[in-house]
């Protein structure tokens, strides 16, 4: 008997993210609440037996686009056709929207055949970094009176507005910290970093300039002591991979950005830290 398609519960997603950090994802702590929060109809399983054995994410931001993510298959079940399967239940459902996914770079030539472009290269970056904290009062710890602003703001880097997820993932707990740079009342950047299965993750880091983006990245390397910090970063921005030197952070993983669709024009120059690869 095939498997039987289904929608994720809130409980799956759980399940889903142990799956990736066992694959070596190293998901956050606490990134469930963000991720269901921004659609909760964007999960899938395959399940046998009462029993999950592959998933999926598809992500809708409106009505222009969706982020594939979250693609994966227990072990033991894989090379069956039951993730292919999922794959097309899931795109189906995305309509005419473009797709984003951050692609492993063994499954970019299937992901092209699927109908996906490549549009660049993305890189984590990962090393131990100690960072006194930077003087000034112009970095603000967010609190919900910021999020409306930042939504604005964060539009700006994405195809769609994700008003939804935000107001999740910007709050502060014991596992996240998020900071934006406001100057004479305006955002000039933000960024969160959040504990993970291994050290600590930026993302997003988005500013108007690399002399933001410093500021912002040593705001929040020194929130966590000289703890493990990765961070991934659009290959095209150099000053992104100058700020990972600069820190000493190593090249450790590489995917590809593509699209199924317009691949959409984000300013990639003032994108200095992928939010997630699961979500975009």
């Amino acid at each position: 008997m095939p498997p039987i398609i289904r929608k994720a519960s809130r409980d799956d997603l759980d399940t889903m993210i142990d799956w990736a950090a066992k694959e070596g994802w190293n998901p956050g702590l606490d990134d469930a609440p963000a991720f269901w929060a921004a659609d909760p109809d964007g999960y899938w399983v395959s399940e046998e037996d009462g029993v999950a054995v592959a998933a999926i994410s598809l992500v809708r931001y409106g009505e222009a686009y969706g982020f594939l993510g979250f693609y994966l298959a227990r072990p033991d079940r894989r090379g069956q056709g039951i993730g292919h399967a999922l794959w097309h239940a899931a795109v189906a459902e995305a309509g005419n929207r473009t797709i984003g996914i951050d692609g492993v770079v063994a499954q970019q030539e299937n992901y092209n055949k699927s109908g996906f472009g490549y549009a660049h290269a993305n890189f984590r970056y990962g090393g131990p970094v100690q960072c006194s904290v930077p003087p000034g009062t112009e970095l603000v710890s967010i609190s919900p009176i910021h999020v409306p602003m930042l939504a604005d703001y964060d539009a700006r880097f994405n195809p769609a507005r994700r008003d939804a997820f935000l107001r999740e993932w910007l709050k502060e707990g014991d596992s996240r910290e998020s900071f934006a740079l406001i100057r004479n009342g305006e955002v000039q950047g933000y960024g969160t970093i959040r504990a993970c299965r291994e050290g600590h993750r930026i993302g997003p880091l988005f500013a108007d300039a690399e002399t933001g983006a410093d500021l912002i990245f040593r705001k929040l390397v020194s929130s966590v002591e000289g703890d493990q910090v990765f961070i991934d970063i659009p290959e095209p921005n150099t000053a992104a991979r100058a700020l990972c030197d600069r820190y000493n952070l190593k090249p450790v993983f590489e995917t590809a950005r593509m699209y199924r669709g317009p691949a959409p024009d984000l300013p990639l120059g003032q994108i200095y830290g992928i939010t997630t690869f699961e979500l975009g």
